[in-house]
């Protein structure tokens, strides 16, 4: 498998002071670097790998090219498999969540450089490990409600941990967040310049290790944090929006968010009302779910939910119409199946959580421990 992926993804073993650095490339910069299935099986199999190897101190992720770190999963593969037959989609699902679940529980300091466009498959290749970087030109995204989908990638896990309900807020609208949204919500830990990302490479291979790993790369990290202090730009702009995300994302269904957006007088609502009239109605009935459901599981067991959920959107209308408007024709126009909210029964929802014939398996998986990092 690491045969067939040289030229989009690439592999490095950087000799350092006591030990090596394994550093990950995402190589696809005239497609954002968006993974594909062959890129998640060998990262999963790379990281299984480094692992093991005492000599590997610790492992960073980067994507080349100035545009994005990586814009998420090749959906337009995926739409174009579904049309013919969903089984190398469903393979897709299950390589790459088991990516993400490798990721989580990494015993390593796993150390992301996030700059530029961050979305969906993206977040799950970076956000899990235990040191979250984004650059200053960071705009980081969680944007499936729009293409007919739910954030996956382990969505269901970090975005109800994200500060009050802004996670809840994200998951439904696709909103975008530059850098000082995404480290007042909690997704990024460090801001450091994308032209210093370099240099904290060669701080990491240089630093000598001891038993405080996880605390000693935190604060070399930190050696490199711009310093944003009476800096506008850097302003979070969802904090003035706080009170109405904390009130108006904690109500229980979508129908309730909808109507208190409606019947408020702030501007800013009505700009987030219209967003999610543009969603597709069993997105935001399932996301909502989604998150109530995964404030309440481990990260595992939301993996194993999400694997079900995805497998019930291979076979649902609004993947695929959803990606046809978005990325295909990119006509924006949707034609959403059922089109309104009433349509959408409890039923209908309940379906996308059932217990599949084939659950995802992580019974040969080797995993040492995990550190909570959200």
């Amino acid at each position: 498998m690491l045969d067939e992926v040289e030229d989009t993804l690439l592999f490095e073993e950087i000799l350092g002071v006591n030990g090596s650095v394994g550093l990950i490339t995402l190589n696809r910069p005239s497609a954002l670097n968006s993974l594909t299935l062959e890129m998640c099986t060998a990262i999963e199999e790379k990281l299984a790998e480094w692992q093991k190897m005492g000599h590997i101190k610790a492992v960073v992720v980067r994507g080349e090219g100035e545009k994005a770190f990586c814009a998420g999963g090749d959906i337009k593969t995926i739409y174009h498999n579904g049309k013919s037959g969903i089984k190398k989609s469903k393979k897709f699902f299950w390589h790459e969540y088991r990516m993400n679940r490798r990721i989580f529980h990494f015993p390593k300091p796993f150390v992301s450089l996030m700059h530029g466009i961050t979305m969906g498959g993206g977040v799950g290749v970076s956000i899990h490990g235990s040191h979250r970087v984004g650059s200053e030109n960071l705009i980081f995204a969680m944007p499936e409600t729009s293409i007919g989908f739910f954030p996956d990638v382990g969505g269901s896990y970090f975005l109800p941990r994200c500060t009050g309900k802004t996670g809840f807020y994200l998951a439904l609208t696709g909103a975008r967040c530059h850098i000082a949204d995404a480290l007042y919500a909690g997704v990024i830990d460090h801001l450091v310049p994308q032209d210093k990302f370099d240099d904290l490479i060669t701080a990491l291979v240089e630093a000598r290790f001891n038993d405080n790993t996880n605390m000693q790369v935190s604060d070399l990290i930190s050696s490199f944090s711009m310093d944003t202090d009476g800096m506008d730009i850097f302003k979070p702009h969802l904090l003035e929006h706080r009170s109405e995300i904390n009130q108006i994302f904690s109500l229980n269904t979508i129908e309730d968010i909808m109507e208190r957006l409606s019947n408020s007088e702030n501007d800013w609502c009505q700009v987030v009302l219209d967003n999610l009239l543009e969603k597709s109605p069993t997105s935001l009935k399932v996301t909502l779910k989604e998150l109530q459901l995964g404030s309440q599981m481990d990260f595992d067991d939301c993996m194993q939910m999400e694997y079900r959920m995805a497998l019930r959107f291979l076979a649902h209308p609004d993947f695929y119409e959803g990606i046809r408007s978005t990325v295909v024709d990119k006509d924006r126009t949707p034609a959403w199946r059922p089109n309104t909210l009433e349509k959408v029964t409890k039923e209908d929802i309940q379906e996308f959580f059932e217990p599949l014939a084939e659950e995802l398996n992580f019974a040969d998986e080797e995993i040492e421990h995990h550190t909570d990092n959200y």
